[in-house]
């Protein structure tokens, strides 16, 4: 089986997390700079074969779109562009970033560990793939 990668996306950084083999485990891969992450993804590809993509949809508590909704918009569109035959799928990612944060605090990390940005959305991406694969078990 082909993997799965998730994609938190912000206009710093990117957290992007991914499946094992048989899509059991959602794993945080790495936190990139926007203007890195196709060159990073088509250097992945080469040796990982990838099923879906899977975008956090970032949304207001009443489920209107947020201010970043439009450059997460855009940034569908540049991996439609670059990997048009990859399928994307959305999950509401409201409460990931909180999520995240409080998934390092109870890990025991040092104080300066947890305000690391790039870790936080590293697992907020590993919490949207998570949603992900529990609404798509078969």
């Amino acid at each position: 089986m082909a993997r799965i990668l998730a994609f938190d996306y912000g206009t710093k950084r990117i957290g992007v997390a991914v499946t094992d083999p048989l899509q059991i485990i959602a794993t945080g891969l790495d936190t990139i700079h926007p203007k890195d992450i196709i060159d990073f993804l088509k250097k992945y590809m080469l040796t990982e074969q990838i099923e879906a993509f899977v975008i956090g949809d970032p949304k207001q508590m009443d489920g209107s779109p947020s201010e970043s909704a439009q450059h997460v918009k855009g940034f569908s569109t540049t991996l439609k562009k670059n990997f048009p035959t990859i399928p994307q799928y959305w999950i509401d990612e409201r409460f990931t970033s909180k999520l995240a944060e409080r998934t390092i605090m109870q890990s025991g990390f040092k104080k300066s560990d947890r305000r690391d940005k790039e870790r936080v959305d590293a697992i907020a991406a590993t919490i949207i793939l998570q949603y992900f694969m529990e609404q798509h078990r078969l």
